[in-house]
């Protein structure tokens, strides 16, 4: 596969990129998407698994991943999270491609595997929290999430900001912004103890809120941030 980017190399990488997909496509994977709610209409239905085999065939190619996003190809945007190179994207690139997410899928896998490699993830993470819509907004918690698990860095301080973010959001009754509140939730109190104490703290508040959203927040977060298999892993 062509790796210089320019010209019409970058055209027939693309292309095949999605003759790769095509072939790698099933019509049970298309159909089982809508059991996980995501949309159908601009998919191929190719496994997980076979995406990030792509990706790993393409390698760190930025342009490549700018490429693919504008296909609107669902498999192929997924791929980009593989492809794109976090030192090159830009805060203006992510806003863009986060307006375009329509679904978790795409939403959680840009966040895991890229978006919380670049230098501006923890901003990004306080811009989207206050976002209208959506997906934009459950982008803020699934890269908080995701911030959990791969900055060894970050400190306490920063994840103490994010639990102010996650409580000012826990009202929100929309599924996939309070899933992933819930989630950004009980990622920040499973990194250490001192993290569990004051995520804890938050979900016994809304836990008690008049609100059922942030009560449905705080209560199933509290039930595996106190449990004993969460405190012992934590002491050890």
């Amino acid at each position: 596969m062509n790796r210089s980017g320019h010209g019409k190399s970058l055209e027939d990488d693309v292309q095949s990129a999605l003759k790769w997909l095509k072939r790698h496509s099933t019509r049970a994977t298309l159909d089982g998407m809508a059991r996980y709610a995501i949309p159908s209409d601009n998919a191929f239905g190719v496994a997980m698994k076979d995406m990030k085999v792509l990706g790993k065939k393409f390698g760190r190619n930025h342009e490549l991943a700018k490429a693919l996003w504008e296909t609107g190809v669902y498999e192929a945007r997924m791929v980009c999270s593989f492809v794109a190179d976090p030192a090159l994207i830009t805060p203006a690139q992510m806003d863009r491609w986060c307006r375009d997410f329509d679904n978790w899928g795409i939403c959680d896998t840009m966040c895991f595997n890229l978006f919380d490699r670049t230098p501006h993830a923890w901003a990004k993470v306080r811009q989207w929290s206050r976002k209208r819509n959506e997906f934009e907004k459950r982008t803020a918690f699934a890269l908080l999430w995701s911030l959990t698990v791969h900055d060894r860095r970050a400190t306490d301080e920063q994840f103490v900001h994010g639990l102010l973010l996650i409580e000012r959001a826990a009202g929100d009754e929309r599924h996939f912004v309070k899933k992933a509140v819930n989630m950004a939730l009980r990622a920040v109190g499973k990194r250490n103890i001192a993290l569990n104490a004051a995520a804890v703290a938050v979900a016994r508040r809304l836990a008690d809120s008049p609100e059922a959203a942030a009560r449905w927040v705080g209560k199933d977060a509290l039930r595996e941030l106190t449990s004993p298999a969460v405190t012992r892993r934590l002491k050890a």
